[in-house]
């Protein structure tokens, strides 16, 4: 401390304020669900610590804890009446107003004054010195523009000025002040006095150091029996300043209390500092202050000047972190980024995030793969449905619940994307209502117009997704999405269900599929014989067969002149989460492979498993599920050149003829056997089983029926 300084009026540094992020988290979570319009005060709590580094300040910070708690939080809050040496806390007062207008129109510097009255009321009663944090009082007047993330705010640390103002008579570090002896004893009271709990946070006190360097530390209530001590007697608080020659903020109370409740003119101030957590003797600093305030500025009726107000308020913008829709991105994509650090660096999630996929059918598997797609990233979805949410769907659909069910049941697809919405505020997801048009199901002339729009809207919908499941409950309403698909040359993924048994598979490409610019005929013209198949064939380019490359009828109504249990999906609840978990992976599988939709079937052993990076594992065309047996099957079948979804001879016809072709195909069940030579395949089939019955009958006793 230079000597010209000695004499001139005490200087302090003023309070600084910190607010932490999750202080705005809370205070618009109250503000939307519980506070509303109110703009009354509400009681807050900042912190502060003494300073601890000699080149930084501590501030007064606002936490989330800052804000008051309900009584259900309360009870879940860890014990709070256990002292925090890092946080001392501070009583305030928050005035959040409704508008920017309102917020620049308030009276500021009468908050201001409103809460010295207050400070200057606990000192002369007493008050302040029972709880001496009440000598820190703070004021915050703030606006959130929750529609922009902005958070408009303004501090006060009312501090009652002295009149005449307090000079500086001496200022030495607290090592050069006192004796060895009394340095070492104060540090040692200082660290007990904030090691234990009910002390730790109590920010003024009184240090009595005795002739043989004793040292205690009292609190404010104690004044009255340490002057009998007739001891050296140190006003210490905790100063959050690191200036060697000024002390902090929170003394300027202290000196009102001091002066206008004991009646003292000199004192000697401990400025209590820290390093590394434990007091530090050459960092805190004691400074003698003279005090000679008018006898009308210690009456109580006259609350004295306050100064504290910063000069101008704040802004900040939290737009990329407080928005509900991006904070929900990064919660939902936390798991997905963790498994890039280590477990999947080659995982693209860009490639997930912009992938639109179409779910036609929205009912047990449409609701379970919606939900998966959006766990894996994906965030573009689309559910197709014309059915409407009956009373027994929720317990197995899991996007619907028993609401929905209500006045005749909601639209499946309209409330599978509200709730989709309610999961995952940032899904772009759509609904369509309309019902895909089947073979085997005839159209009335004055319905064929509407039909044909349904037609050419799931074209449209086809075309502007880039991958498409089939999850419907009918055999026959999978046909027109897959030819539809098989013309786009669309990735499509198909789940079907039996009581225990389960089929996904992966559709292959379509017959005319371009490859390297030039339009190639489609290249297979193998039946799909499973048991002729190898993996050596599958490597010479063949394409991967469709849900209809095994048949050898045409689609036909599945559902007519059945049971209740034949036309419902009767299985076991827990087949379609299976199923729809292995759907999803699956399209994840064809996102993730360099050949994408044209990639060959996989298995365990495939020859390329070393030499082609597969950090998702193999990628099968076909996997069959026995869940009786808890078993699962990786298959692989060829396209048919007789298929009724995806040959070469039915796309060139519905290439050419559109939506004719699609009418004849609708309205005539033998139409597609005829036209794919499926009807000549099952002639020669039953000439060759009347011959076989021919030889049998010949040698009975070689028959044996089984």
């Amino acid at each position: 401390m230079a000597e010209e300084n000695l004499g001139y009026i005490l200087k302090f540094q003023p309070f600084q304020s910190v607010i932490d992020e999750g202080f705005w988290h809370r205070l618009s979570s109250l503000k939307l669900n519980k506070w509303g319009i109110d703009e009354s005060p509400m009681p807050i709590t900042g912190f502060f610590a003494p300073c601890s580094h000699q080149q930084v300040s501590n501030h007064l910070t606002l936490l989330t804890e800052s804000l008051p708690l309900d009584s259900t939080e309360i009870s879940q809050a860890p014990d709070l009446s256990r002292g925090n040496r890092n946080k001392c806390p501070v009583p305030g007062v928050l005035y959040n107003t409704n508008t920017l207008e309102g917020f620049k129109a308030l009276d500021k510097q009468s908050l201001l004054k409103a809460e010295a009255g207050k400070i200057w009321e606990n000192i002369h009663s007493g008050k302040a010195e029972g709880n001496c944090s009440l000598l820190l009082r703070f004021v915050v007047v703030s606006f959130a523009d929750l529609k922009n993330w902005k958070f408009h705010y303004w501090f006060a640390f009312p501090a009652l000025v002295l009149d005449p103002p307090a000079t500086l008579v001496s200022l030495k570090p607290a090592s050069q002040w006192l004796s060895s002896e009394e340095a070492k004893a104060l540090s040692a009271a200082c660290n007990e006095w904030r090691s234990t709990t009910i002390t730790t946070d109590v920010p003024y006190f009184l240090v009595s150091i005795t002739s043989n360097a004793k040292v205690s530390i009292r609190h404010l209530t104690e004044w009255e029996s340490i002057q009998q001590d007739n001891h050296k007697v140190l006003f210490g608080f905790y100063d959050p300043c690191n200036l060697p020659n000024n002390p902090g903020w929170p003394l300027r109370n202290y000196l009102a209390l001091i002066s206008s409740r004991w009646g003292l003119g000199k004192v000697h101030l401990l400025c209590y500092r820290e390093s590394r957590g434990f007091a530090d003797m050459t960092l805190s600093v004691i400074a003698e202050a003279s005090i000679s305030v008018s006898h009308e500025w210690m009456s109580s009726q006259s609350i004295p000047k306050a100064v504290g107000g910063e000069k101008r308020s704040r802004c900040i913008s939290l737009a990329t972190t407080m928005d509900p829709n991006r904070l929900a991105i990064q919660a939902a994509d936390l798991n997905l980024k963790l498994m890039r650090w280590r477990a999947l660096p080659s995982l693209d999630l860009n490639t997930l995030s912009n992938t639109k996929c179409l779910l036609i059918g929205a009912g047990t598997l449409g609701c379970q793969v919606a939900r998966i797609l959006m766990a894996w990233g994906v965030r573009k979805i689309t559910l197709l449905d014309s059915g409407k949410v009956a009373m027994s769907n929720p317990l197995r659909q899991s996007l619907y619940t028993q609401d929905d069910c209500l006045n005749g049941g909601e639209f499946k697809a309209i409330a599978a994307v509200r709730s989709l919405k309610k999961i995952y505020p940032a899904v772009e997801a759509e609904s369509v209502v309309m019902a895909i048009p089947m073979p085997g199901h005839p159209v009335p002339v004055p319905e064929e117009q509407k039909v044909l729009e349904d037609c050419k809207r799931l074209e449209d919908l086809v075309d502007s997704h880039d991958a498409i499941f089939l999850l419907t409950d009918t055999r026959e309403s999978r046909w027109l999405p897959s030819l539809v698909c098989a013309n786009a040359n669309k990735i499509a993924i198909n789940a079907a269900l039996g009581f225990d048994t389960f089929l996904v598979m992966r559709h292959g490409a379509g017959p005319f599929r371009s490859i390297e610019g030039s339009v190639a005929e489609e290249l297979n013209s193998l039946d799909a014989d499973m048991q002729n198949l190898s993996h050596a064939d599958m490597q010479k380019g063949q394409r991967l067969g469709c849900y209809f490359c095994n048949d050898v009828v045409a689609p036909q109504d599945s559902t007519a002149n059945r049971t209740l249990d034949q036309q419902c999906t009767v299985t076991r609840p827990g087949l379609a989460p299976i199923a729809s978990s292995i759907a999803v992976e699956l399209l994840v599988g064809i996102l993730h492979h360099p050949d994408r939709i044209y990639a060959g079937a996989e298995f365990s052993n495939s020859p390329n498993n070393g030499t082609i990076e597969q950090p998702l594992g193999i990628l099968p065309h076909q996997i069959r599920g026995l869940l009786s047996q808890f078993s699962q099957m990786t298959l692989v079948g060829h396209a048919s050149s007789s298929c009724t979804a995806c040959c070469s001879t039915v796309v060139a016809e519905y290439r050419s003829r559109g939506m004719d072709f699609l009418l004849q195909a609708i309205n005539h069940p033998t139409y597609l056997e005829d036209l794919t030579g499926l009807t000549e395949l099952k002639k020669s089939a039953d000439a060759f089983y009347l011959d076989f019955d021919d030889d049998v009958e010949d040698n009975d006793d070689d028959y044996v029926e089984i």
